[in-house]
């Protein structure tokens, strides 16, 4: 693991992961179009018979500068996969943070997690199908993201039961589902999708069937 991407500890000794944000937030357009292009082009050709060249002449620009940005396709691949777990995990996770009820902290978690997904869905998608191309260190720091992130559904959850909001028995797998289901959305989310009514449907399918949301309690 690379100096910039140690782990802080949570007062209950679990691991957090550090910042180490590599540029993500605020990226520069250029190194945008590149991530979003490149999750295109791995999309419809393959991660293994992707190359640079044909990832340079998709955003248009020519290889020496792509070089300028990343050094290999698999680099390119991370920043995609850090986009898709790192950003929800500093980002997302901010409104768990907020006052409210653990039904309305949910709630607006599924609203951020599902939008973030209706803009990305290729980068996600892309981040699923090639995680096994990333090298071993990369791999694991995407895997550590995901399952900090799956621990603090589980938490909110978990907060709701003992609160009496949610009646649910395991919110570890509870946890699990919930996530599956959202992010199943990348398979099938079309760009001309109702997301507003695409929230609604998932937090009440969520929020009040999974759980069983017991209003008032």
């Amino acid at each position: 693991m690379q100096r910039n991407e140690t782990l802080n500890t949570e007062p209950d000794g679990s691991a957090t992961p550090a910042s180490g944000r590599s540029g993500l937030v605020g990226l520069p357009s250029r190194r945008d179009a590149i991530l979003a292009a490149a999750a295109e082009y791995f999309a419809e050709q393959g991660y293994h018979s992707a190359g640079m060249r044909g990832i340079a002449d998709s955003v248009g620009i020519k290889g020496a500068s792509l070089y300028n940005h990343f050094t290999s396709k698999e680099e390119i691949l991370y920043a995609i996969a850090l986009k898709m777990t790192q950003v929800p995990v500093e980002e997302h996770l901010l409104v768990l943070e907020e006052s409210g009820t653990p039904a309305e902290r949910l709630t607006a978690l599924i609203d951020v997690h599902l939008r973030h997904l209706a803009v990305n869905r290729v980068e996600h998608l892309v981040s699923l199908r090639e995680l096994s191309a990333l090298t071993e260190e990369h791999r694991e720091r995407v895997l550590e993201y995901r399952k900090y992130y799956q621990r603090r559904v589980r938490d909110v959850i978990a907060a709701g039961v003992r609160a009496g909001e949610f009646d649910n028995d395991d919110p570890a797998r509870a946890a699990v589902a919930v996530l599956d289901l959202m992010n199943g959305v990348s398979w099938w989310l079309r760009d001309d999708h109702d997301i507003d009514a695409l929230v609604t449907t998932y937090v009440d399918y969520i929020v009040g069937g999974i759980l069983r949301h017991r209003p008032g309690q």
